[in-house]
C-alpha cells in the first residue's frame, strides 16, 4: 500500500545521509521533498502541513545538526513522527465489564461492513470469547445471506429477522438472544448507502440509541483516499464513532487515508483488513506501520503470524525427527503448508527489515510455487514419500506427469528436500541441550 509513499521518502531522506554536517537550509530543503511525498501519497494538507512542521522544528535542533549522523536522527524523528500521526500506541477494542460486548459496524456500501463484521467476530472466537453477528442490513439484496455465508464459514451464529424487520427491533431482540444464549459479544452489521444521507444516519442514531453500543466502529475503504478522511468526519461528527477499521489495504492506494483519518477524527484506527480471507484482520499497531513505511519492517507482526500458525505438537515431533534423523517428504509439505497460511510471500517479505515498500511491487514472486511442491509430493507413494532415495527415473517421470510438472521440477524439489535435511542433520548433531531442547546454532 505505503509502496510510492516509501520510495519517496526514501529519495528525501539521501538529502540527508549524503551529508557529514547539516544546515538548517540543508534540513528545509529536504522537508520539501518529504512534504510532496505526502501531498502525493493523498495525504490531507492541513495534515501534512503540521506534520512537516513538527519534524522541521525537531530536526533543526543542535541535538540534530551537530550529530556525527544527522541523517540517521532525522529518519528517527520522522518514525517517531509518523507514530504519533496514526495514534502513537495501538488502541484495543473495548470489553464491557457486564456482558454482552456490544460492537456496531458502520460505514458506507461497498466499504466491506458485513465481510469485517465476521472478520471481527472470528478473531474474537479464537480469543476464547462466544461472538453473535446480527443481520441489520435489511435494504441491500442479499446482505443478509451474505452475513449467514461468512457466519456459517468460521461456526458463528448469526441473529436474524429477515428484511422486513426494523433494524432497530432487530438489535434490541440480538442483545436479548445474546443474553439468553451466551453470546459474550455482538457484533451488528448495518446498512450503507452508497453516499452520506439523512436517512441511513437516523437510522444509525436509532440503532445506537437503543442498544447503548460498547464500540462503534466506522469500516472505511483504504482505496477511496482522501474521500476516505471526507466519510471518517461526517461519521463521527453524527455518530460519535469509537474507532476505525480501515480495508483493502493489500490493495494498490496510496495510503493517505492511513496517515489522515487518525489526525482529522480524533479516532483511532483499531483494524486494519489485509486482504480477502477472513483471517485477514489485524491490530493496526501506529509504531509498526510506520516502520513498514520507512523500510524498517515489522518483525513483531511477522512474528505474531507465525504464532497463530505454530502447533506445538506438529514442532515436538519435528524436533524429535530432526534429533532422529527421520524427515520426511510428508514433513517437508507440513512446513511449507505453515508457511502458506501465513499469507502471501509479498505480505511477509514486505515485514522483513531492510525490504522497502515499493521493491516488491514489479518483483515476480511466484505464489504458485508452493502449489508445485504440494502437487509434486501428493503425487507420490506413501513409500516415496517416506524415502525418496528410491525415486529412479521412471518413477520421477510418473510423478511428474501425475502432478502436471516436468522431471526437472521434481529433481529440483528433490534436491531442496536434501539440502534442508542435511541441514537439520548438521544442526541436530550437539546443537541440542541436556533435556533434548533444540538450540538455535548461533
Amino acid at each position: 500500500m505505503f509502496g510510492n509513499l516509501g520510495d519517496k521518502l526514501s529519495e528525501a531522506f539521501k538529502k540527508f545521509k549524503n551529508k557529514g554536517k547539516l544546515t538548517e537550509a540543508d534540513v528545509r530543503e529536504g522537508m520539501r521533498e518529504v512534504k510532496l511525498a505526502l501531498l502525493e501519497a493523498d495525504v490531507n494538507f492541513k495534515v501534512v502541513k503540521e506534520f512537516v512542521k513538527k519534524v522541521t522544528e525537531r530536526a533543526v535542533g543542535t541535538d540534530v545538526l551537530e550529530s556525527l549522523m544527522p541523517g540517521q536522527m532525522i529518519i528517527k524523528i520522522v518514525n517517531e513522527e509518523l507514530t504519533a500521526l496514526m495514534g502513537g500506541t495501538q488502541a484495543k477494542l473495548t470489553i464491557a465489564s457486564a456482558p454482552p460486548t456490544v460492537v456496531m459496524m458502520v460505514g458506507l456500501q461497498g466499504s466491506g461492513k458485513t465481510t469485517h463484521s465476521a472478520k471481527l467476530a472470528g478473531l474474537y472466537k479464537k480469543q476464547g470469547k462466544h461472538p453473535l453477528l446480527v443481520a441489520c442490513d435489511v435494504y441491500r439484496p442479499a446482505a443478509i445471506q451474505q452475513l449467514k455465508v461468512v457466519g456459517a464459514q468460521l461456526d458463528i451464529p448469526v441473529f436474524e429477522m429477515g428484511d422486513k424487520a426494523n433494524p432497530v427491533d432487530i438489535s434490541k431482540a440480538a442483545i436479548e438472544y445474546a443474553k439468553k444464549n451466551g453470546n459474550d459479544m455482538v457484533f451488528i452489521d448495518t446498512a450503507g448507502r452508497l453516499h452520506i444521507d439523512e436517512t441511513m444516519m437516523q437510522e444509525l442514531k436509532n440503532i445506537k440509541d437503543s442498544v447503548n453500543p460498547t464500540e462503534i466502529l466506522l469500516v472505511i475503504d483504504a482505496m477511496l483516499g482522501q474521500d476516505a478522511v471526507n466519510v471518517a468526519e461526517h461519521f463521527n461528527n453524527l455518530l460519535d464513532v469509537t474507532g476505525v477499521i480501515l480495508t483493502k489495504l493489500d490493495g494498490d492506494t496510496r495510503g493517505g487515508a492511513a496517515l489522515s483519518v487518525r489526525h482529522v477524527t480524533g479516532k483511532p484506527i483499531k483494524f486494519i483488513g489485509t486482504g480477502e480471507k477472513l483471517d485477514m484482520i489485524e491490530p493496526f499497531h501506529p509504531d509498526r506501520m510506520a516502520s513498514r513505511i520507512l523500510g524498517m519492517g515489522d518483525v513483531l507482526s511477522l512474528i505474531e503470524k507465525a504464532e497463530q500458525t505454530f502447533d506445538e505438537k506438529k514442532a515436538a515431533e519435528l524436533e524429535k525427527k530432526m534429533r532422529e534423523n527421520t524427515f520426511t517428504l510428508e514433513d517437508y509439505l507440513d512446513q511449507f503448508k505453515q508457511i502458506r497460511s501465513m499469507g502471501s510471500m509479498e505480505q511477509l517479505l514486505s515485514m522483513m527489515p531492510g525490504v522497502k515498500p515499493g521493491a516488491l511491487k514489479d518483483a515476480k514472486i511466484d505464489e504458485k510455487a508452493l502449489s508445485r511442491v504440494e502437487a509434486i509430493i501428493l503425487s507420490m507413494t506413501p513409500k516415496e514419500r517416506h524415502n525418496p532415495d528410491i525415486i529412479n527415473f521412471q518413477r520421477k517421470r510418473r510423478i511428474a506427469q501425475g502432478s502436471g510438472n516436468t522431471v526437472e521440477e521434481v529433481n529440483k524439489l528433490l534436491k531442496q528436500f536434501e539440502q534442508t535435511r542435511k541441514m537439520m542433520k548438521q544442526l541436530s548433531s550437539g546443537k541440542f541441550g541436556k533435556k533434548g531442547k533444540f538450540r538455535l546454532p548461533f
